[in-house]
């Protein structure tokens, strides 16, 4: 069994989400995305627009999930 960093996900129909975040976090989003336009000589992006390429990131450089991936593991239906 693949070492995940994340548990299982119930259900994978698309939709549409809101979520509350801790004002901690929601303060290094907009750290990150101030500092991610300095350094792209760009104002600094609505720290909302992160959180989708963030989540794409840490997906990407999961080993286990890249593991099971390529082995060919789906996900199991919900019960």
């Amino acid at each position: 069994m693949a070492k995940l960093k994340l548990g299982p996900i119930a259900n994978d129909k698309p939709v549409k989400v809101a979520v509350e975040l801790p004002a901690s976090l929601h303060r290094d989003l907009t750290t990150y995305a101030e500092i991610l336009g300095r350094e792209a000589g760009q104002p600094a992006t609505d720290p909302v627009r992160l959180i989708v390429p963030m989540l794409e990131r840490f997906m990407a450089t999961d080993r286990g999930f890249a593991k099971a991936k390529h082995a060919g593991s789906s996900p199991r239906p919900p019960a």
